[in-house]
């Protein structure tokens, strides 16, 4: 008789509400207060607008152009709080450890993009109703080198709705490459008026879109 030992990997795209306990949010507390703003502000010079565009007591969908791998802990730096980012599932099967670590650790559920699972919703269902803790997305779904806004995915707004959240978009600007020493890059994270999520999806997208296109607009005016 054959016996098969081989522990089956982990379906992240379902976690449970026993995943964003106590323990989670406080590690993540801490992560963000004792690394993610000193780094913030030693190696990025990260500079925060529009706080007053937000309440502090509400829960929110973030959501933001992606430039980079460090975008996440940027919008905790915006949230102030605990965020469960939607991450696409390559990202749990990572060579490198670290990416794998980290985004296990800090509390991410795995999204399939070709073919979203309902596992993913359900995740979403008990983030929402039994944590204290936002969501966060990328609606381009990947990173985009030249920090323009092209593709989006439309699924943030699905997300929305379900969530009943409202959307806070978040533009990023300044990002150019990674820090190699200290004080050497300039960040700028400009908090947007939060979108309703009762609005028609076609609204709350050509709202979203008009954020970044705006700053676009403001980058090739003195590029030229």
């Amino acid at each position: 008789m054959m016996f098969n030992f081989k522990k089956e990997p982990r379906n992240y795209n379902r976690r449970y509400k026993e995943d964003y306990g106590f323990i989670r949010t406080l590690y993540i507390t801490w992560f963000l207060y004792f690394v993610v703003y000193p780094a913030g502000f030693f190696f990025y010079n990260v500079k925060v607008f529009g706080r007053e565009n937000i309440d502090k007591k509400k829960r929110y969908l973030y959501t933001s152009n992606h430039t980079s791998y460090i975008d996440p802990p940027l919008i905790s730096i915006v949230a102030n709080k605990p965020v469960a980012y939607m991450a696409k599932k390559e990202l749990y099967t990572s060579k490198n450890l670290l990416t794998r670590f980290l985004v296990i650790s800090l509390g991410s559920f795995a999204v399939d993009r070709d073919k979203p699972e309902i596992a993913t919703f359900k995740t979403i269902k008990d983030i929402v109703n039994k944590t204290k803790w936002s969501l966060g997305i990328f609606p381009q779904g990947k990173i985009t080198p030249d920090n323009s806004v092209k593709e989006v995915q439309k699924g943030f707004i699905t997300v929305a709705k379900s969530a009943k959240m409202d959307i806070v978009p978040v533009v990023i600007k300044g990002f150019d490459g990674y820090a190699k020493r200290l004080f050497q890059k300039h960040i700028e994270l400009h908090i947007q008026k939060p979108i309703s999520y009762e609005l028609p999806e076609d609204e709350i997208l050509k709202i979203w879109k008009s954020y970044y296109s705006c700053f676009e607009a403001n980058k090739e005016e003195a590029l030229g």
